[in-house]
């Protein structure tokens, strides 16, 4: 009879908790993880942000997400994990600044190595670098502590005609877009599972 009252407990409990796992697995604010080709525009209608002020290459805002982040060590190194978005983003980034196509490469060559453990890592689009900017100065830039503060200027994925790429600057809460050999570093994410 106790054995029998204790399975029913299980399979209650578990059906119980079921729509509580399935919408905390639910919950995360979706960014665009496509690339993309951008228009001034079209970068200054992201969802999820609040613009201080437009211009003609980009603007100056922050991000409206309320983060939760988490720092995982992996092989003695930190991922640094948002629990708002389920992205996991490369801790430490590039150590130094890279044109446009070098970006990419280092990208593609840390998956070749498997780092910490992924082969999935990418440059961000302009959406998932954006949610990054912070409304308040922290170690003198507009992003969380959590990150290191050597990236001031981070590349995305995603294009600006055939003359550039989308860029984020967190030392003053810029998104503008920059010629693809300006130097920049690199910040990888890749999407939670």
């Amino acid at each position: 009879m106790r054995k029998q009252l204790l399975h029913a407990l299980v399979i209650l409990f578990v059906f119980i908790s079921m729509p509580v796992i399935q919408s905390a697995e639910e919950s995360h604010i979706a960014l665009r993880s496509f690339y993309s080709n951008l228009s001034v525009s079209q970068a200054q209608s992201m969802p999820n942000i609040s613009i201080r002020e437009k211009n003609d290459w980009g603007f100056y805002g922050h991000s409206t997400i309320s983060h939760s982040y988490g720092l995982k060590l992996v092989n003695s190194d930190n991922v640094v994990i948002d629990h708002a978005t389920g992205l996991i983003w490369h801790q430490p980034g590039s150590d130094e600044k890279l044109e446009w196509e070098e970006a990419k490469k280092w990208v593609r060559e840390l998956n070749v190595r498997g780092h910490f453990g992924y082969n999935d890592w990418r440059l961000p689009t302009l959406e998932e670098a954006a949610s990054l900017l912070e409304s308040d100065k922290s170690n003198g830039l507009y992003i969380d502590p959590v990150f290191s503060n050597y990236q001031e200027w981070v590349w995305t994925g995603d294009e600006y005609g055939s003359e550039g790429a989308w860029g984020v600057y967190f030392g003053s809460g810029l998104v503008f877009w920059v010629n693809f050999d300006s130097g920049f570093y690199v910040r990888p994410v890749r999407s939670g599972k």
